[in-house]
Formats: C-alpha cells, sequence, structure tokens
C-alpha cells in the first residue's frame, strides 16, 4: 500500500500544474534560467516561438473559446529540467500572463541523454580557464600588426577549452566580423584541393563585437581527432573596409598535450 501510495503521489495531473491565463491579444513570454531544448504545445489553438534560447512566446489563435476553458498544455524541458504548465483562455486582457519565469519549486529534475555538459557548468569552466595564467607561449602567429597567440587548452569530458588572445599593434579599433574555427589541410598546394571542416563551437566566453588593444576569448569545442595532416584553425577576420583577418593554426600536438581539469582546476573549488 504504501508503495502504491508513493506512486500516485509521483503523477501529475493537470490539477496538479501551474496555470498559465492567456489571451490573443497578449504574448505570454515564459523565460528559464537555462537554454532550452524542447518545447511542445498540446493544441493548434496556441501558436508559439522561441526568440531567445531561454525564452519562448506563446499566443491563441483566436478568441473562439469561453473564460476558464483549458486550451492546451506547454511542456518545456531545458539542459537540467523540465516544466509544464496549463494554458487556461481568459477573454480579458488585463488577466493574461504577459511575463512568466519559471522559478525552482516548479522545476523537475531532468537527465537529458544528449546533454553531457549543461552551459552553466560551461561557463563555469570557461571562468576558471579565463582567470589560469597562459602555460602556452610560443604558438602564435603574426599579420597587420596584429598578434594572435595560444594562452591554455584544457580538456574536460566530451569538450576542449582553447584559450587564445589577439594583441592589437595598432590605433585602429578592431570591428570583428566573424571568428571561425576549421579543421583542414596544414599543407595547402592548390586553392581546389583544400579540404576544410568549419566547426560550431558550443559556447563563447566572450561575444565583444570590437576591441581597441587586447582580446581575449574561450572557446568550447567538442573533442575531435585529427590526422597530423590536417590543423586546427582559428580565424578572426574585421568587418570591411579595413578588412584585416588573422589566424592561428594548432597542430594536433597541441591539442593532445592539452591539460585536465580534474588534476588542475577543480582542485581549486
Amino acid at each position: 500500500m504504501c508503495l502504491f501510495s508513493m506512486g500516485v503521489m509521483a503523477q501529475k495531473t493537470f490539477y496538479d500544474m501551474e496555470r498559465l491565463t492567456v489571451n490573443e491579444n497578449v504574448s505570454s513570454i515564459i523565460t528559464a534560467s537555462e537554454p532550452i531544448r524542447m518545447v511542445d504545445i498540446s493544441t493548434d489553438s496556441i501558436v508559439g516561438d522561441k526568440p531567445l534560447d531561454n525564452v519562448i512566446r506563446l499566443k491563441p489563435t483566436s478568441s473562439h473559446h469561453q473564460d476558464g476553458e483549458v486550451m492546451g498544455i506547454v511542456t518545456i524541458i531545458t539542459e537540467r529540467y523540465r516544466v509544464q504548465y496549463a494554458l487556461v483562455y481568459t477573454s480579458k486582457m488585463e488577466e493574461a500572463v504577459a511575463d512568466k519565469e519559471v522559478e525552482l519549486v516548479e522545476r523537475n529534475a531532468f537527465h537529458n541523454p544528449e546533454i553531457s555538459m549543461s552551459t552553466q557548468d560551461m561557463v563555469a569552466y570557461a571562468m576558471k580557464v579565463w582567470n589560469s595564467p597562459a602555460k602556452y607561449r610560443g604558438t602564435y602567429s603574426n599579420h597587420h600588426k596584429l598578434k594572435m597567440r595560444l594562452n591554455n587548452i584544457y580538456v574536460v569530458g566530451e569538450y576542449i577549452f582553447v584559450d587564445f588572445s589577439v594583441e592589437n599593434l595598432t590605433n585602429l579599433q578592431f570591428d570583428i566580423d566573424e571568428l571561425r574555427f576549421k579543421l583542414q589541410d596544414k599543407k595547402q598546394q592548390k586553392a581546389t584541393n583544400v579540404q576544410t571542416l568549419e566547426l560550431k563551437p558550443a559556447l563563447l566566453l566572450d561575444r565583444s563585437l570590437s576591441f581597441k588593444k587586447g582580446y581575449r576569448n574561450v572557446a568550447v569545442l567538442k573533442k575531435m581527432t585529427f590526422p597530423n595532416d590536417k590543423v586546427l584553425s582559428i580565424e578572426l577576420s574585421e568587418k570591411q573596409i579595413s578588412g584585416r583577418t588573422i589566424s592561428l593554426q594548432l597542430d594536433y600536438e597541441d591539442v593532445l598535450s592539452a591539460d585536465s581539469f580534474s588534476s588542475l582546476l577543480l582542485r581549486e573549488q
């Protein structure tokens, strides 16, 4: 009987859910504390979108509903929890929920098999890398009176944390156009034979769009292996008209010699 009671208590029905009143003239904004990975709206009577990684926007498609009518349920799954809200129609605009933050008590812990490290943990690790002294001195490149150098490489789980910086030796401000990461051939004899694989960072710690004298960033990349005839390239390009570009190439040996968080950084917590 005790086990049966615990099973019943673990179940959740519409009556146990937080209710959000909605109206066709009000966009109901729901903000989560971390990136949202999946949203399910159980009815076509509600439309929604995700304008930001951690924000969704909902609105009924019409006014053909009764006050107090349950229109459906919205399910939100983030990197580490899930939450559900029952959507209840109201004909009065002033009663509709315009702004809703997901509260701690509403969250149900969720193990997302596709997420091996949350964004919050990535940022915490990246900040530790940022605050650690540079261990690499000999990996750098110079171009257009710009100097790009590698500061650190750390590995944790399935991710590589690459810490690099750029020194601007001119008085001309550098307006960032693109920051790109590529896996490409070490020796490029003919442009037609070049094979390049674009890599999308899981996280960039610094989102600055320009800098005057110095720039530093920590990029988080999915851990990879590549042959010795390939290099990992970091390329920073400037907006026109100046259009300066500088790149730094990392050999596989640099990645292999990456330090581990567990022995060097986590012990400081």
